[in-house]
């Protein structure tokens, strides 16, 4: 008996969903109608045009002045003279006299201003022995009210009707007004393209394990409702832009096999009141009317941020009217109902708490950068299809590559491809994917970016001095590439991946200061004096100071304390502000950050010293070859030797903190 009452239970939704489904996907008007519409459009608009052209005065006759007509009058020589009223106009015949005009024939004249004189004429015509007519014209004064009138009544009313028949797609203005309460989902095709799955999603193994129990319950909802398990409402994906969190939605619903619809936060947000709230309503209303179905709402953070920030009006701000639709609209369906709500952001720290609790967004899905089988995995995806060298050691790029997401590695293989058509190649091969890495990284060459003899030299010793440094403080192997070939803002780039360490320690971040340091270190060995080519050497390297003192509390001075606040600005996603410290402390801070710079420059001077004639070797080489990488690079690193105890001694200019390690 339960089991024939469940299969009753399930033809009625079915039956349930058929109907919704019909009245969702019912016209606004028929075909019929609308073609209709179409042709009687067509019609009214030629009676229009031809009611003008008959409206039009007539033009026979010579058009003559009213001092011409009088003449005409008193010499008799007008014959007949119809009054037009509707044309306001008087047409006649004359015969021939001795006088202009010469000869006989019609003429036109317009009605004078006055009154008085029409009437002066017409008495004078019948003195002189003219026949005169008074046409009133009835047939053109009726057609004239019709065509100032009821003509242009009808025809506004037939267009506005077939704009609104059109206007569920919202394409047109008027479409625009109709549907100004409505939202423009997008939903996915079925049968135009292959569905995506998770055989689509490579490096993401974390975040598909967790979806996949969202694909199960769509799939086979009876499953989880005999266990009495409830599944998750709302799943949030959160991560750094271009880690496929779009592309992880879309392959929930090509598993799952149901409708997909997509919209943007942002579509929520209008100047006018009400309109956000009522766009969420019609999200969810279209939704209901063909689940089982999965909502994605993409940068969520644009309709979901926190509530009474950014000075809005309170209750009646509409941002706050749109959330709170939203919440009640998650709340208002039951999870048997087979709809789920996914979301995607970048901020989750600004998104509303009563968003992110049970019962809304249940599932938290970190979508993060992939780490170094995950980018191998994606190398060898987006490779897959295109005429690709055996000789590609995808293991090789994927160490190349540290810190890459998924967007960053199709384009490096978009722009291999890209690279290989235009040399002219038939395969895409491991100098096509390297140089494909450098412009992702750096921007593409500048050939034409023509360098004078000295700072090419002073470009190659500061390149040279960062690899030197790197090799000294035992990091070698991190040492791919080095090249003086203008790319993007920059002269010149040494590729030393940092590799995907989740904890930096504070020896690491001094390496990295004194890396950092010794380009600018040695332009002063070399040439006495620095170039504004350490800018970016600079602002890197003060910024890891920076989180050094104020952030991870590495400094014995000023203690294990954070400094600074813990949250950006809330809506601009600004540097991180000041935590409330004293005057005192901020000028100890800023004290501290200019020593670990200073103790960084001083052992990176210390280095090169002490390699000197290795970092005039590769700055020769740099010179005549522009780029160096592989076994060439790593033959001329491998004659520093790592100078451990240098790197903990105190630097040699007495400049630093009172302790660095």
């Amino acid at each position: 008996m339960r089991s024939v009452l469940a299969r009753a239970a399930t033809y009625r939704r079915l039956m349930l969903r058929r109907w919704r489904r019909a009245r969702v996907g019912r016209r606004l008007l028929p075909r019929g109608m609308v073609l209709g519409l179409g042709l009687s459009l067509l019609v009214l608009l030629a009676t229009f045009g031809w009611a003008l052209a008959y409206l039009g005065a007539s033009t026979d006759g010579r058009a003559l002045t009213y001092d011409e007509v009088t003449a005409l009058v008193g010499d008799r020589r007008v014959v007949e003279a119809t009054f037009q009223d509707e044309d306001a106009q008087i047409v006649g015949r004359y015969v021939a006299g001795p006088k202009a005009p010469s000869g006989e024939g019609t003429f036109r004249l317009a009605y004078p201003k006055s009154d008085a004189v029409t009437g002066q004429l017409s008495d004078d015509l019948v003195t002189h022995g003219a026949r005169v007519v008074f046409d009133k014209q009835p047939t053109k004064a009726t057609v004239r009210l019709v065509t100032t009138f009821l003509l242009p009544l009808m025809i506004l009313a037939n267009l506005f009707t077939l704009l609104f028949s059109f206007s569920r797609g919202g394409t047109s203005g008027i479409g625009e007004v109709m549907t100004f309460g409505s939202i423009g989902a997008k939903r996915q095709k079925r049968g135009r393209t292959a569905p995506i799955t998770f055989d689509d999603v490579a490096g993401a193994d974390e975040a598909v394990a967790e979806l996949r129990e969202v694909r199960d319950y769509l799939a086979d909802p009876e499953r989880y409702e005999d266990m009495g398990a409830q599944p998750p409402k709302g799943v949030l994906l959160f991560g750094p832009p271009g880690c496929g969190k779009t592309l992880l939605a879309k392959a929930v619903a090509g598993e799952a096999g149901v409708p997909f619809f997509s919209v943007a936060g942002a579509e929520f947000v209008e100047s006018l009141v009400g309109v956000g709230a009522a766009r969420v309503r019609d999200l969810f209303r279209r939704v209901r009317a063909v689940a089982p179905a999965i909502v994605f709402i993409d940068e969520l953070d644009a309709a979901g941020r926190k509530r009474g920030t950014g000075g809005g009006g309170g209750g009646s701000d509409e941002r706050e009217q749109t959330l709170n639709q939203l919440l009640v609209e998650m709340d208002g369906f039951d999870v048997s109902s087979g709809i789920v709500v996914m979301a995607a952001t970048n901020r989750p720290d600004i998104i509303d708490p009563a968003l992110m609790r049970p019962g809304r967004f249940d599932r938290h899905v970190t979508v993060d950068q992939p780490d170094l089988h995950g980018r191998e995995e994606i190398l060898q995806l987006h490779a897959a299809g295109k005429p690709v060298s055996i000789m590609v050691d995808f293991g090789y790029l994927a160490r190349r590559t540290p810190g890459f997401t998924g967007a960053d590695l199709a384009n490096v293989v978009n722009e291999a491809a890209l690279l290989a058509v235009r040399e002219g190649h038939s395969e895409i091969d491991t100098p096509e994917l390297e140089e494909a890495i450098q412009r992702v990284l750096s921007g593409p060459k500048r050939r034409g970016r023509m360098l004078s003899p000295e700072e090419r030299k002073r470009t190659a010793y500061h390149e040279a001095g960062h690899c030197v440094a790197a090799a000294a403080s035992g990091r070698v192997g991190a040492v791919h590439r080095v090249s003086i070939v203008a790319r993007s803002r920059t002269l010149g780039a040494s590729a030393m991946p940092e590799g995907d360490a989740e904890l930096l320690t504070m020896s690491r971040l001094t390496d990295q200061l004194v890396v950092g340091m010794a380009g600018l270190a040695a332009e002063e060995l070399v040439f006495g004096e620095p170039s504004s080519g350490s800018e970016q050497d600079l602002e890197q390297a003060t910024d890891t100071a920076r989180d050094m003192v104020a952030r991870y509390g590495m400094n014995p001075r000023l203690g294990r304390a954070r400094l600074v606040g813990r949250a950006a600005d809330a809506f601009l996603g600004g540097d991180l502000p000041l935590g409330a410290i004293s005057g005192q402390t901020h000028q100890d801070m800023d004290a501290e950050i200019r020593g670990l710079l200073a103790d960084a420059e001083g052992r990176a001077t210390d280095v090169l010293v002490l390699h000197r004639e290795v970092l005039d070797l590769l700055a020769t080489r740099l010179e005549a070859e522009e780029t160096l990488e592989g076994p060439d690079l790593e033959a001329v690193l491998a004659l520093v030797r790592p100078e451990v105890a240098l790197f903990d001694a105190p630097s040699s200019n007495g400049h630093g903190p009172s302790k660095v390690r």
